[in-house]
């Protein structure tokens, strides 16, 4: 990786992370989401298609991850970035399943990376409050935006862009020197990725659990199962059909409850 590549994606470690100088919603729940932030790996990398087949199982992996409290188990932003990296940088030449395993290799790396340094961030706010305190003690309002914003903000920005430096400038060293698939047995990232099809099970499961109300809706959802498996349409084409399904559904049993009505 080039240093301009690097600090790029280390930012947007920092960007994607909650409570970044974008916001909640720009950032951990749209720049942290592990779909687009594979794909903005993939720009940055020039290697979408591979940031991309490696996003959509990471992404449904950690589908069922929350926040309860604020309390991160995994850092998200941090695990996905960090994984889609190295399974760019060190996935020439391995198949899906390999390129995968590396992705959840690095993943974790980069979780756990993430978790430790959110708990030294946490750590490292908590004199903010009193310096906050002080300001509204003595009634100087327009001050409280230095320890809310620049100095909460700065500890942020140095316990992720600083780390994801470090940790982004080791995988290009390592790679200069050896080929990463010769370091770790083809065995093991083949359990990974088989491990992280079973993660992206438990996490559909999860959802489905959220989604489906009623019993008929495990009809649906198998519809458009058999739809992509066995008709080959691509899930832009099934999400069409679902669309006009839903409409005309809609239409007929609102017809047919106006019809109820005035009876």
């Amino acid at each position: 990786m080039e240093i301009y590549q690097i600090i790029l994606i280390a930012l947007f470690v920092y960007l994607g992370s909650i409570g970044s100088i974008v916001g909640n919603t720009i950032g951990w729940y749209t720049l942290g989401r592990p779909l687009v932030a594979a794909l903005v790996v993939g720009v940055i990398l020039g290697d979408v298609q591979t940031a991309m087949i490696v996003g959509i199982p990471l992404q449904i992996m950690y589908m069922g991850n929350v926040t309860p409290g604020g309390a991160v188990a995994w850092d998200l932003s941090y695990a996905t970035y960090i994984g889609v990296t190295g399974a760019i940088v060190f996935g020439n030449g391995l198949d899906t399943a390999q390129v995968i395993g590396l992705a959840v290799v690095f993943a974790g790396i980069g979780g756990l990376v993430g978790q430790i340094m959110w708990n030294i961030s946490y750590a490292l706010n908590l004199p903010l409050n009193r310096v906050a305190n002080k300001y509204a003690e003595a009634g100087e309002t327009k001050k409280m935006f230095i320890p809310n914003v620049v100095m909460g903000q700065s500890i942020g920005f140095v316990c992720r862009f600083i780390p994801a430096i470090i940790v982004l400038t080791s995988m290009t060293a390592a790679s200069a020197q050896a080929d990463f698939a010769t370091i770790i047995p083809g065995w093991v990232t083949i359990a990974l990725g088989i491990f992280g099809g079973m993660m992206a099970s438990l996490g559909m499961g999860i959802i489905l659990s959220f989604l489906l109300k009623k019993k008929y809706h495990l009809a649906i959802f198998l519809a458009g199962f058999i739809l992509v498996t066995y008709f080959s349409l691509s899930t832009m084409a099934v999400a069409v059909v679902a669309i006009i399904t839903s409409i005309l559904y809609y239409v007929a049993v609102s017809s047919l409850e106006t019809k109820k009505g005035v009876a």
